[in-house]
């Protein structure tokens, strides 16, 4: 829930942001993103591939460059590698990602086809479920952790109000790997963690709504 109260917030403060903005853009989307792979050792945690979902909120801070609160969510499953608990590939249990940015982007042209790039800084927020009790012996923990984003795409515009959006993004959550299971003993007891910074990409379309001037 912690997501829909920060767009409950943003949202509640938008006519405030209206009133000072030149342009205010809503984007909503929809994707594919492409998992990832920590490996440790000869072992890895796994996130599977899946689709994802978002929504972009835009302010124009300057002719070209827009302020952007941005939310992705995307449900996989998350799999595990590892010579003491599972010698062969298994699912660890389902995992659901939010993550939210404050960040920019800058449109290179304002055309109707309008190439842009962008960036930002946030969380996301790991929450486990459905765990596989046949390898650990308790539920894994909910985690927050910092991350980046990174973006580059188009929006064409078929009017003045209303356009197609398409883009590329990349998400790196800080030591996203940190999440853990662990073993000792004939049962699982305490964790290990990989330390790393990995990378998810994804692509994306939705439409994009500018309202303002």
């Amino acid at each position: 829930m912690r997501p829909v109260k920060f767009f409950v917030f943003f949202l509640v403060f938008m006519p405030l942001l209206s009133t000072w903005a030149q342009t205010i853009e809503i984007t909503p989307s929809y994707g594919f993103q492409f998992g990832t792979k920590s490996n440790y050792g000869r072992n890895y945690i796994q996130f599977d591939d899946s689709d994802q979902f978002g929504l972009t909120i835009g302010v124009e801070l300057h002719s070209g460059l827009i302020g952007e609160l941005t939310y992705f969510h995307h449900s996989s499953q998350l799999n595990i590698r590892d010579i003491n608990l599972s010698p062969i590939k298994s699912r660890l249990s389902d995992l659901s990602a939010d993550w939210i940015f404050i960040g920019t982007s800058k449109y290179f042209s304002y055309d109707k086809v309008r190439p842009f790039a962008g960036g930002g800084l946030g969380l996301v927020f790991l929450t486990p479920k459905n765990e596989n009790f046949d390898l650990i012996d308790r539920g894994l923990e909910n985690e927050t952790k910092f991350s980046f984003s990174v973006k580059a795409g188009v929006n064409i515009m078929l009017s003045k109000a209303v356009g197609l959006n398409f883009q590329g993004n990349l998400l790196l959550p800080i030591e996203w790997a940190g999440v853990y299971i662990g073993g000792g003993s004939g049962e699982v007891s305490s964790g290990i963690s990989t330390g790393t910074t990995t990378l998810i990409a994804g692509v994306s379309a939705g439409l994009v709504f500018s309202l303002g001037d």
